[in-house]
């Protein structure tokens, strides 16, 4: 029997998301078509009204406060009365920091969704235009070179921009109130919009300023000069770095990105495993290390469908690391760009659960979470999750109205996750999120760093004198200086604050190499003295029927404590024709 339309080929529809199939600005254009726009409108009140409510209302607030304890302490004399002051003070700094504590935490989010794109915008778009007059053959520090002084440019226009718009904002700013104002809330609704714009467009201004400068001082990235020789000292450690499975559910599903121009089914992830497998067998592996995106969507059928293939490689399994990607996470909608989650939908936090879940499974007894308070390697990741355990299995069963503050604070406790050295002047690996947080399809591959999680990882690098590290995350640090065909490539996948991170790892950049997949570019290199490497997708880029391949690197831990790369092993994996 054979259908006039054969189901296993696909159709139109699995191109609907594809950006291979479809260019991005036809996929935005329905988009707009189909988006909810009450759900728009919700989302942008609480993600960003409410937080720049709040921000711009803090200055009035704390002047009114701070002028009625004054006219208190006018008032009083006497040691009762001091005493009696001091009493107010207390009270009122507990009942103030929580609020102070919430303006800080509105302002941050405020940054990472209007602040720092704004510039990383800028800067991309100008490297964009400026490389389109390169030769396509140009060489690497040709680029590097452009995409420096691009940068600089980059933070005089955003600084130019956050100018404007203080001086847009500014007639209409109030940042003092009395105690009677405050009663009348609707009075300083107004006010609070402008100080709040005025405030992240003032911050917006100075820090791009200092962000494009840094930017184009800063160590450009530089393709590998030459490796370590085989026969070098130091241990040696041998890691297959895969990044970007994109399992899907079903036996002939389509991935989102590639649609009908990419592999269908999962045969091609169960040929990487067969040719690992080969490998461990003849050279064993220390380490497997997945830098995400180990399923198509993060749907349960996908992670039930990866988690089949592993355990068919138990001894595979056992020395395998995962860390979530973007379409683990941030796919609202596998069949719909517009799909847009309210803050208050459980769906994103069921799906953080089951990234949490799955890495419990895979190195709960070989990762720990991080003491916050110490500074230090806290409880292995199976114990850290163990008490929460029947809340997510609840929110897995029924779901709930609003996302669960204790599983919030179990997501942001989680990373970074920590594999320390088993001997001193080891290898120690650092699993972090480099996820933006998004609700919409149309936005999910954009990635930020936390500052905390990276100041704790710093903080246990420091505490192991002598060990190199990998620290693993899923997006790219910077953008390679290679050819880039569309926009959407630098814009739409970057880490925002990628810079940034490089220079705080630049104290110990001689004891780290970065590992990351997202962009599916095969690339190993330096920025400055740190190590950098990209891993290609085994699965994506190519169909069914074409070769694909990633690779095996020997890591050499020195005895100093620096890092270095011997030359890799390249492992071709044969296409495969769908039966």
């Amino acid at each position: 029997m054979q259908p006039i339309i054969d189901p296993r080929s696909g159709d139109v529809e699995d191109d609907a998301s594809s950006t291979k199939s479809r260019k991005l600005a036809a996929i935005a254009g329905s988009m707009l078509a189909e988006i909810s726009f009450p759900k728009l409108i919700v989302a942008w009140v609480l993600l960003i009204g409410l937080p720049g409510l709040l921000l711009g209302l803090a200055p009035p607030v704390a002047w009114a406060w701070l002028s009625r304890v004054s006219d208190k302490f006018a008032a009083i004399s006497g040691i009762g009365s001091l005493l009696i002051f001091a009493g107010i003070l207390l009270v009122g700094w507990y009942g103030i920091r929580p609020l102070f504590r919430f303006m800080e935490r509105s302002f941050w989010s405020l940054q990472a969704l209007a602040v720092q794109p704004v510039y990383a915008a800028c800067r991309e778009g100008l490297s964009q235009i400026a490389e389109g007059f390169l030769e396509p053959e140009a060489k690497e520090q040709d680029r590097s070179r452009r995409r420096a002084k691009m940068a600089a440019v980059a933070g005089f226009l955003a600084c130019a921009i956050g100018v404007a718009l203080v001086a847009l904002a500014w007639p209409y700013t109030q940042w003092t109130a009395t105690w009677q104002a405050l009663s009348t809330p609707s009075t300083l609704l107004m006010p609070a919009l402008a100080n709040a714009i005025t405030i992240v467009a003032g911050y917006l201004a100075a820090a791009s300023i200092v962000w494009g400068l840094t930017d184009a001082v800063m160590e450009q990235p530089e393709k590998f000069a030459a490796f370590e020789k085989s026969n070098g000292d130091g241990k040696r450690f041998r890691i297959a770095h895969l990044s970007d499975l994109h399992t899907v559910g079903e036996r002939f599903g389509f991935r989102i990105e590639s649609g009908r121009l990419g592999p269908q089914g999962n045969g091609r992830l169960d040929a990487v495993l067969e040719r690992l497998q080969d490998l461990h067998d003849h050279d064993p592996l220390e380490v497997i290390l997945i830098t995400g995106d180990m399923t198509d969507a993060g749907r349960s059928a996908e992670w039930a469908e990866f988690f089949c293939s592993l355990a068919r490689h138990p001894r595979l399994l056992e020395r395998t690391l995962i860390l979530p990607g973007n379409h683990d996470l941030n796919v609202a909608d596998r069949a719909n760009p517009a799909r847009l989650e309210l803050p208050t939908s459980p769906r994103k936090q069921l799906r953080q659960m089951r990234v949490v879940s799955a890495m419990a499974a895979v190195q709960g007894r070989r990762a720990f979470v991080c003491d916050r308070a110490k500074g230090e390697v806290g409880p292995l990741l199976a114990d850290a999750i163990e008490p929460a355990g029947t809340q997510m299995k609840s929110l897995a069963d029924v779901g709930r109205f609003g996302p669960s503050s204790e599983l919030s604070r179990l997501w942001s406790d989680v990373f970074p996750l920590i594999v320390p050295p088993r001997d001193p002047g080891g290898l120690g690996i650092i699993l972090m999120n480099s996820n933006a947080q998004t609700n919409f399809s149309f936005t999910n591959a954009l990635g930020l760093v936390s500052a905390d999680d990276v100041a704790i990882a710093c903080k246990v690098i420091g505490q192991y004198p002598g060990t190199a590290w990998i620290i693993a995350l899923h997006h790219h640090l910077v953008e390679y200086p290679l050819p880039v065909k569309a926009f959407s490539e630098r814009i739409g996948t970057a880490l925002i604050n990628g810079s940034w991170l490089v220079r705080k790892l630049r104290p110990v950049a001689t004891r780290v190499a970065m590992m990351h997949g997202h962009r599916h570019i095969d690339w190993i290199g330096r920025i400055g003295r740190l190590t950098v490497i990209s891993a290609p997708s085994p699965v994506m880029e190519a169909k069914d029927g074409d070769a694909t391949c990633f690779y095996v690197h020997t890591v050499v831990v020195r005895t100093d404590g620096n890092i270095a790369l011997t030359n890799p092993e390249k492992v071709a994996v044969a296409g495969q024709a769908l039966s």
